[in-house]
């Protein structure tokens, strides 16, 4: 039976959803860490060794999770995902998504290039010229975000509101971020999560956050949101944008009504959108996967055996 390499540490409830997802379509699917993979620059070998694949490759990849670690060891696991594409095995979302992503910096400067509203940024190493940008900004009326290039769910990111703040703007392993600190429309605090499959909008959610950050994993609530055109559209270029298969966009309306892009992730959760949305969020990453890499890859196969 075909069967599909899912890349965790943590299987958990996605897991979960993704091997059912998976068992509906007569896939049988393993749970395997990147930190187990191995190349074999050997002939006589399969170049890359995955646990529970030692005979054969896997028909494809799902990526949930690229494990953290040194610069050396988050290049190891990429290359295992760039190694494996390049073999022919579909890596859903590839490598050069999960890249392009992660980094922050990159992320913004893809999203500025393809002409997609973000919020104004500056990523340097000289702590003078990152303080005066910080002061100038202040003293403009703005506030700012210090963010760490690498990281998720909020964890090293601050906000610069005042000019004491200054006294504990730190870079982060050298690099500063800084991010123009946009206003969302309405009371509180509150941002947008859409999730786009295939170049679609597939359904949206409000989060509401106890305080400026609105992560999910931090205590925000989530409400369902109709997805209108400008929402719609706005999401689906910075997916395209950084070529990914699909992603969670982060988004923010301001008062005035316009959206601004604030992060693309490439391992996106679902179950926050799901409680909310009459989705099986799972089922429709998995049929896509199927329908647009392992349909094709069956076709080829059985054409050339005929």
């Amino acid at each position: 039976m075909a069967c599909i390499a899912i890349f965790t540490d943590d299987p958990g409830w996605h897991g979960k959803q993704l091997r059912q997802a998976f068992a509906n379509r007569g896939y049988t699917s393993k749970y395997v860490s990147l930190t187990e993979c191995e190349f074999s620059l050997d002939p006589l070998k399969l170049s890359v060794l995955i646990p529970g694949f030692e005979s054969t490759l896997p028909d494809a990849v799902f990526v949930r999770g690229v494990p953290g670690g040194s610069l050396q060891e988050v290049v190891f696991y990429l290359d295992i995902l760039h190694t494996l594409k390049v073999m022919g095995v579909p890596v859903y979302n590839d490598g050069y998504a999960i890249e392009k992503s992660v980094d922050k910096a990159r992320t913004s400067a893809l999203l500025n290039y393809a002409k997609i509203n973000t919020p104004i940024t500056w990523v340097l190493k000289d702590r003078s010229k990152a303080l005066a940008i910080a002061e100038s900004e202040l003293k403009a009326g703005y506030q700012l975000i210090s963010k760490p290039l690498f990281g998720s769910q909020g964890e090293g990111v601050r906000r610069i509101e005042k000019m004491t703040d200054l006294f504990w703007l730190t870079s982060s392993n050298g690099v500063y971020y800084l991010q123009r600190f946009i206003d969302c429309e309405g009371a509180g605090y509150s941002d947008i999560r859409v999730f786009v499959v295939a170049g679609k909008a597939i359904a949206a959610m409000k989060r509401c956050g106890k305080s400026w950050l609105n992560n999910v994993a931090r205590g925000a609530s989530c409400n369902k949101i109709v997805l209108d055109s400008d929402l719609s559209e706005i999401a689906v270029r910075a997916t395209q944008a950084l070529a990914m298969d699909y992603a969670g966009v982060d988004v923010i309306k301001d008062a005035q009504g316009c959206y601004s892009v604030i992060e693309v992730n490439s391992i996106p959760a679902w179950k926050g959108l799901e409680s909310v949305c009459e989705l099986k969020v799972a089922e429709i990453l998995v049929n896509d996967l199927f329908d647009r890499y392992l349909q094709c890859d069956r076709v080829d196969k059985e054409r050339v055996a005929s």
